[in-house]
């Protein structure tokens, strides 16, 4: 007996999150997990606060000169970061 309408499991889950609203947080929450990844974790003893406001990324550092460092590669950031979502979580990232 062959089933017709058969998903996967991914594609159900995806589906339930965008119905309830809750794939952009999801997201966003994938995003902040893999900022460690890009940014690497040698940087995370220097990240305070992160939080994503109006598609803008917000990072605390307690480093002026990481904060200039990383702000020359603002733009690779974003992108990776989004890569690694599989969608535009953030089109900006603002070191502060």
């Amino acid at each position: 007996m062959r089933r017709s309408n058969i998903e996967s499991v991914s594609n159900v889950i995806q589906q339930f999150l965008r119905e309830e609203g809750l794939e952009t947080p999801y997201n966003q929450f994938k995003l902040m997990k893999a900022l460690e990844e890009v940014l690497g974790q040698g940087i995370s003893h220097y990240i305070g606060n992160t939080f994503i406001k109006n598609q803008t990324l917000n990072v605390e550092l307690k480093s002026s000169v990481l904060k200039q460092e990383l702000s020359i590669g603002r733009a690779k950031i974003v992108q990776r970061l989004n890569q690694i979502v599989g969608t535009q979580v953030i089109a900006d990232i603002r070191f502060y």
